[in-house]
């Protein structure tokens, strides 16, 4: 690994075959290696030195020995006045013999979290990674805008622009930075091989993993959602079941917020009069029985606990928000809803409501709103354009850190495995399917199986049963299965 981390900082390509051919063969065998002496067979390397845009690659076994290639492969660009560029790409020759790699979710995902990962650790502000949204799409070139960044590496991506999924540009003064890129790339490039790296650098190897997993499905603590609440006043954190979502909302009102609001919960049959107000009976000793009078919503209840105390931040929280149609339960209402406003916003109001309303509806500034809403449930109403728009919405997903620190080894088995079958197979509709962490936070090995047969098990079931994992249904059988042998 050393002999090739150095080939990608010697600037230029003088004697590029030679010295490519030897660097790829360090990376096999016990004595220095990092991959197993027999995984040599399953690639072969092209290190081509007569050509206007040296390069070299490890592709898949199958390919001819000269002329195109492809399939997916690693490939190093030297330049004259840079570190060699680390990509992904898809040999012109077409996606065979790697369409299976190539046209799986999970492939592009892990190039673009590794490119999240290193962006976000070493990118100081700045790119030094990206990846394509599709790696088949070689119709689509590398955007412009991503080319001006990198002018050095303007040959490279005038030849190759439309086959590149994904690249790192190494920095001139971090050895180091380039030492974990290049390991999280080839590393990838061997898994989908069917070969992991030796079992002297598995640990290095699975934290660099984990440590690019975790830009699959980013965490986002309270902390930040109290940030975000400040900033935007108008919140809804969304995501698969279990995830905390609704636990994270009650925390925050109890700890941030002094318990000062309330929650309530949509369901289909909330009404702009049950949130906004509206007209409802009241008895009456009158021959009627009853008359209607004017009744506040839980909007204007939020509204009066704000401003009776204008000092103090007031939270409404809203468990699963989008259960109704929320277009028709704010109505006219939605016109308050819009944080940075330059001046105050009000609406009029078909009844008097007496008190501070009468006819005429306004949000204080220390008014807050938080919904919680489950992103699998296919059966309710999807949020328009318009409410998203006033709203910052914030995916929860599941987390793996969590899992390791309430769980034993079974649960923890079990998360990660179901986790890879979503992260390969899944689309990125399919990807909010994933069923959160609580599912997995079990220490006794007898309840764990049993947590995992009565909680888990249903809910994969009617998963399958309705259809939400077609595309993926073998896989998440196979896993039912082994669920029951527990």
């Amino acid at each position: 690994m050393e002999q090739l981390i150095n080939l990608i900082h010697e600037y230029g390509n003088e004697n590029w075959s030679e010295r490519s051919q030897n660097a790829f063969a360090q990376l096999f065998g016990s004595e220095g290696g990092r991959y197993r002496k027999d995984a040599q067979k399953v690639v072969s390397f092209r290190t081509p030195e007569s050509t206007t845009i040296p390069f070299a690659s490890i592709i898949h076994k199958s390919n001819p020995d000269s002329g195109l290639y492809g399939g997916m492969s690693f490939v190093i660009f030297p330049v004259s006045d840079a570190p060699s560029l680390i990509a992904m790409v898809v040999g012109k020759q077409g996606l065979s013999p790697d369409e299976e790699v190539l046209a799986r979710p999970g492939h592009g995902r892990k190039v673009k979290a590794i490119c999240s990962w290193l962006n976000k650790k070493y990118g100081k502000g700045k790119m030094v990674a990206w990846a394509k949204q599709d790696p088949v799409r070689i119709d689509m070139d590398i955007p412009s805008h991503i080319k001006k960044l990198f002018l050095e590496y303007d040959s490279v991506f005038k030849k190759y622009g439309k086959v590149i999924y994904g690249f790192f540009v190494p920095l001139p003064e971090n050895i180091e930075v380039t030492s974990e890129a290049l390991k999280a790339f080839l590393d990838l490039t061997f898994e989908e091989r069917g070969y992991y790296p030796l079992s002297s650098v598995s640990d290095e190897s699975e934290k660099i993993r984990l440590a690019y997993f975790s830009h699959l499905m980013n965490d986002f603590n309270k902390d930040e959602v109290l940030e975000l609440l400040r900033d935007r006043r108008f919140v809804v954190l969304e995501g698969p079941p279990g995830t905390g979502k609704t636990r994270m909302a009650l925390q925050i009102l109890k700890n941030a917020y002094n318990n000062n609001g309330f929650s309530v919960q949509f369901h289909p049959n909330t009404t702009y009069e049950n949130f906004v107000g509206g007209l409802a009976p009241v008895s009456t000793t009158d021959g009627m029985g009853f008359r209607f009078e004017p009744k506040k919503g839980f909007l204007m209840e939020a509204i009066e606990g704000a401003v009776s105390n204008p000092s103090k931040l007031f939270l409404l929280h809203i468990d699963e928000i989008n259960r109704a149609d929320l277009s028709k339960v704010l109505g006219e209402a939605i016109f308050l809803f819009e944080a940075n406003a330059e001046i105050n916003r009000s609406i009029n109001l078909p009844y008097d409501f007496g008190g501070s309303f009468e006819s005429k509806l306004e949000l204080p500034d220390n008014l807050h709103i938080l919904g919680t809403m489950n992103s699998t449930d296919r059966s309710i109403a999807i949020v328009d354009v318009a409410v998203r728009r006033r709203f910052a919405f914030v995916k929860l997903w599941p987390q793996m850190r969590v899992v390791q620190e309430h769980s034993d080894e079974l649960m923890q088995k079990a998360y990660r495995e179901l986790l890879s079958i979503f992260i390969e197979y899944a689309s990125d509709e399919g990807l909010e399917l994933i069923p959160g962490h609580s599912y997995f936070l079990e220490k006794d090995d007898k309840k764990a199986a049993r947590s995992l047969k009565v909680n888990l098990a249903p809910l994969l079931e009617e998963y399958l049963s309705q259809g939400y994992v077609a595309g993926f249904s073998e896989p998440i059988r196979s896993y039912l299965q082994w669920i029951e042998s527990l």
